[in-house]
Formats: structure tokens, sequence, C-alpha cells
């Protein structure tokens, strides 16, 4: 005991704060912190273990002795052991080593608040700090207009890991190589944003990130802490956003991790039927719990004040909502009023969306979520769960089955390329085509496309074009973007040799083209989340696979004409019917031969005549490209 100085970060405040799961800043206080005590530079560390009776720091300072470093527990039942070390510097590898009263169980486990870890497969905690200068400042003033729900929103998802590795040494690139690489390419892409999946520290590869042992430090694979605040430094610079997979929903149960943290179910919850997940083997965060929640949210708030991120998409939200997600009659128990929501989770939602808009306006948290729970996207206030934006789950399997059938056939399916917009406005949709429909026998994006090779490549483009054109914010997982063929590899590099070929160096800047085309383009944007901006030309032409549509801004000078054709025919002098007077001029075409399409356009306006059709007062004739999008604006 004598080695462990008396030392305290918490006032009795925080402590209050902390118990009632109303503390929001816990990152502040617990871990290890380098500090000055007496004139001494030493360590300071906080660890919550309730159930323990002993609590020693255990490292490379003391050859991993037991007990020479005991910590105190505090006199107040707040379950927290704390003191100072001295001596003990930045660097220094550790864990905390405890002693259950349970039965006499002893473990070794990694801090949870530490803020960086060792390289896996070691696991112990490094005590760290940086002093790192932000260059942002720009960004941050200006970065609400960037984030708002009616700006234009498009989304690189990445990982880290696959997304390319060093040409000659077979390796990961680090946060600075990416800082270079990746921001280069998605500014090229004309991405607004990135989505990075889980760059928080975890022990196994095959988990893609989202088996969580480490919430407040980024993965040491790609280098250290400051390294990759250097790398969102580099987006923000360039004008891109950064959005975090973040994952409140389970965690692994590996030794050194949050599980059976302390001999007791003290991260999880105690009942198998609400803290065990059987699908992901891991174990699922005791939301009744407030010092739990508190831990969450303050790792939400990390993630948003010390790494500057734009926003958090929040993985599996349908898997807390549900007690009986994923499991069968008799494996769970109904809530206080006899129903299958989980009470809990969905007060820790309100109370998180709350924080975090509160203390960061200008940012968006994105709820993965697949099922029809009402209003994720709608204010606390309303009665809503207080998400900014919802994953439109329905738009991506019914647009991805669609795009499937043989043309021949679509014109039996028009239904389901068109249902989407019965309920488009109902949350605030992003449309993700994410890294799990690339995955698991799915195939790629362009390898679920029918027909011959020219035919694949332009089903392709009129997918984004449609993607694009249709209301909602917008995600792509890395490689479908150039018309990657392989399903998804983690332990590989994306397939960057392809853009030696004509066909997919055409994609990608079909894709970029078409991505600046969105941004540039308010019509697209403005009301993406309000019926007020879309209206429905036609959706019933089935016998041509036909649907048209107009997308609409705040000034209707800039309201678009969007007709898709779903087969490879072309239709010449194609009727089309719109609400008022004007001349048509095509602004975007798929088939465009610079994409490697056929070149079948309106390369002249089109003047609309007074001419009932399609129910409405004016209309003019117009050239559908095969398996194409032609777009206009009307003059």
């Amino acid at each position: 005991m004598a080695n462990v100085i008396p030392y305290s970060l918490f006032t009795d405040f925080d402590i209050d704060l902390f118990k009632g799961g109303k503390h929001y800043r816990l990152y502040e206080k617990f871990g290890s912190h380098l500090v000055t005590v007496n004139g001494i530079i030493g360590t300071y560390f906080a660890v919550w273990a309730p159930t323990a009776n002993q609590v020693s720091v255990i490292g490379d300072f003391n050859h991993w002795v037991d007990g020479e470093f005991s910590l105190n527990v505090r006199w107040d039942s707040s379950g927290i052991w704390e003191g100072f070390i001295p001596y003990v510097e930045k660097g220094t590898v550790y864990k905390y080593k405890i002693h259950s009263n349970n039965q006499g169980y002893i473990s070794e486990k990694a801090d949870p608040y530490a803020r960086r870890y060792e390289h896996n497969p070691k696991t112990a905690s490094i005590v760290w700090e940086d002093n790192y200068q932000w260059k942002d400042k720009n960004w941050m003033k200006t970065r609400k207009s960037h984030n708002a729900l009616d700006a234009p929103y498009s989304v690189y998802e990445v990982h880290l890991g696959s997304w390319k590795r060093h040409e000659t040494e077979d390796r990961f690139l680090s946060y600075f190589e990416l800082g270079d690489e990746l921001v280069n390419y998605v500014k090229e892409m004309n991405f607004t944003h990135v989505e990075f999946m889980p760059i928080m520290e975890f022990p196994y590869d095959p988990s893609w990130g989202y088996q969580v042992t480490g919430y407040f430090a980024p993965t040491s694979r790609f280098g250290y802490p400051d390294e990759f605040k250097y790398l969102v430094d580099k987006l923000h610079e360039n004008g891109i956003g950064i959005i975090l997979d973040w994952v409140p929903s389970h965690f692994p149960e590996d030794a050194h991790g949050l599980g059976y943290f302390d001999g007791s179910c003290l991260y999880e919850h105690p009942d198998k039927r609400k803290g065990y997940h059987q699908d992901w083997k891991s174990l699922i965060f005791n939301y009744e719990r407030n010092e739990v929640r508190s831990f969450l949210i303050s790792n939400a708030i990390f993630w948003l004040e010390q790494y500057h991120a734009d926003g958090l998409r929040v993985d599996a939200v349908a898997s807390m909502l549900f007690l009986d997600y994923s499991r069968e009659e008799g494996e769970w128990e109904p809530n206080i009023y006899g129903g299958n929501e989980n009470l809990a989770a969905i007060s820790f939602f309100k109370e998180l969306n709350e924080e975090v808009y509160k203390s960061f306006p200008d940012v968006q948290t994105i709820a993965e979520e697949s099922t029809a729970f009402p209003m994720v996207s709608k204010p606390t206030f309303m009665g809503g769960l207080g998400f900014g934006m919802k994953w439109m789950m329905g738009w991506m399997h019914d647009t991805l089955d669609y795009f499937a059938k043989d043309p021949m056939y679509r014109r039996y399916h028009q239904n389901e390329i068109t249902f989407s917009l019965a309920y488009a406005f109902t949350e605030n949709f992003m449309l993700p085509l994410s890294h799990d429909e690339v995955v698991y026998g799915k195939n790629s994006i362009l390898g679920r496309m029918p027909g011959d090779e020219w035919q694949r490549f332009a089903n392709l483009r009129l997918l984004y074009g449609y993607m694009f054109t249709h209301p909602g914010t917008k995600l792509l997982f890395m490689g479908s973007e150039f018309g990657q063929y392989n399903e998804w590899n983690f332990q590989q590099s994306l397939d960057w040799n392809l853009l030696e070929f004509e066909p997919h160096k055409n994609m990608k800047l079909y894709f970029s083209e078409l991505n600046k085309f969105y941004r540039d383009t308010p019509a697209l944007y403005e009301k993406g989340f309000s019926g007020e901006g879309f209206e429905w030309i036609s959706y019933e032409d089935t016998e041509n696979s036909v649907i048209s549509y107009i997308r609409k801004g705040n000034d209707p000078v800039n309201n678009l004409l969007v007709v898709c054709n779903f087969t490879p025919a072309t239709i010449k002098k194609y009727k089309v019917g719109f609400p008022t007077n004007g001349k048509l001029k095509e602004v975007f075409n798929s088939d465009s031969k610079k994409y490697g399409g056929s070149g079948i356009s309106n390369s002249k306006q089109i003047t609309l005549k007074k001419q009932t059709w399609n129910n409405r007062e004016y209309s003019g004739e117009i050239s559908l490209a095969p398996l194409g999008i032609n777009i206009f604006q009307v003059k």
C-alpha cells in the first residue's frame, strides 16, 4: 500500500453523477492520467470494480508483480479504486490485477478507459496522452453547414485494414499514410464524408472491429492516437467529414475485456436473456445500470470531443431495442407492460441523443436499425429516439433484389422499386449499400447485376443514379464505386488492379461525377427528408419498366425530372408528362460514352407542349437510354 499515494480526480459531485448515470465525461476521471503530486511526476489510476477486495496495478514498471501497487477503494460505496503511483511515465504498459469477493475470482484486465493499447495479439493498456495541435479550426466553425439535414451527404464506408495495403511490404497502411492516400482518393471521388468501420481497439480481426475491448482508444494496428487525429485533421482540411461506427450493443468475452470484470456481471446484464447475444457469442451491456449508461454516453462524447468526429453510426440498434431479438419463445422475458421492447435501451438512446445534440448540435447520430420501430429519427420531445438519421434497410433489400432480376421480368416487380416511396418520409433515411451486402456469399454489387458485361455495368450505373436521385442521404461501401468483382475480403486490399481496365475506370469516373452532380444540385438534397421534395410523374409504366419523378429544392427553378429505364431497350420518343411549361435540358445521363455507355442522349432542349399526359398539363418526348437514367432540368 505504501507504494500508492492517496489521490483523486473525483469530486463528490462527480461521484453523485456517476452513481446516478448522469456523468458524461468519465474519461476525464477514470483510466490512467499523468499528473504531478507534491512535485512528483507519475500516474493516477482509477477503475470501477465494486465486487473486488483488492485491485493492483501491474505492468512492465514492476515486472508484473501482484500486490506491490494496490489501489485504494473509495469510502463512498462507489466501487471506485484509485491512487497515484510515482514515476510511472507515459508509455508504461499495465493491467489491473483484480481479486474478487466472489469465490476468490482473480483476473487481469485491460483498463476500460485506456487511451492506447498494445498491438494485438498483446492485450495490455498503455499510459498515454498526446498534445496534438488541431488544425481544423475552420472546419469546426463551419461544419454545421456540412452535416446539416438539408446539405448533401454522400458517405464512403471504409474498413481501414483492407481499403489498401502497402504494395511492397504487405502490411496495413498507417494513419499517416491514409492521411494522404485515402484522403486524396475520397476527395477525388467527391464524397462528402467517410465512415470508418470501428477503429476502437479490438482483439479479433475477423470481427471487423465490431467486438470492442478498448472503447477509448483508436486501434494500434495503424499507429498512435495522435496519428489518428492527424488523419481526421487531413479529412477536415480537405472538406470531408468523418463518421465513426460505434458499438454500444455488445462486447466480446475475451479475458482482458469488460466481461465479468471484477468477478461479477459489471458491464453486462446478469440475466443471460438480456446479457448474452447468441448469434455473436458476445455479452450485452446492462442498460438498466446507471454506471454503464454513463460509461457508454461518455464514450460517445469522447470521440466527438477528443477526436472531432462529425457523427456516430450506431451499430445493431434493433438488437438493443427488442428483448426477443434473434430469440425463440421462452428465451426472453417481456417488459413490465408485457411487450418485447427493451425499455432501458429505449431510454438510453433518448438520453444519449439528447446529450450528444446538446453538446454537439453540428454532428449527426445515425441508427443502423432494420425494423419498423417508429420515430427512430424524430426528436425526443416528440416521443422519438432522437437520432439524426436511420438506415433505410428496406430500400436496400428491395432495390438489390429488383436489380438482380433479368430485365425481361422486371415488369412484374415494379412495386419493388417503387414501394420505398410509400414510407420514405416517415424517417430521416440514409440509403446504404454497405459492407454487409458484399460478404458471406451475397456477391459484390456488380456481381449481382444480370446480363453480359456491358449490361452489368449499365445496370450498376443505373442503380447508383437511381440511388442518388431517390430521397435520403447516401452510403456506399468501398470498392463498389469502381465495380469490384469479388466479394469483400477483410484480409486483403481492394482489387485496385481492376482500374487498368476500361469498364472499371469508366465506372470510377461515373461515380465521381455522379457524386459531384449530387453535391452541386440542391434539388437532390435540400428537401431530402420531406415529401415536398419529391413528386411522382409515373410509377405505373410496367410494360416498359420505366419510372419518372420530380426532385425539388427550395427554388423551383432547380427542379429536376428524372426518368429511369430498367430494360436494355432504347426507347425513342418516350412521352412524359410535366406539371408546368418550359423546356427540358438534359443535365446528366448514365449512358454517356465516357462512362462506357452507348451514347443515347437528348442533346437538344425539348420544348414541353400543352398536351395532357401522366395526368399533367404539359408533356414532351424524350429518348431513353438502355438501362439508363436521364435527368433533366426544366428551364
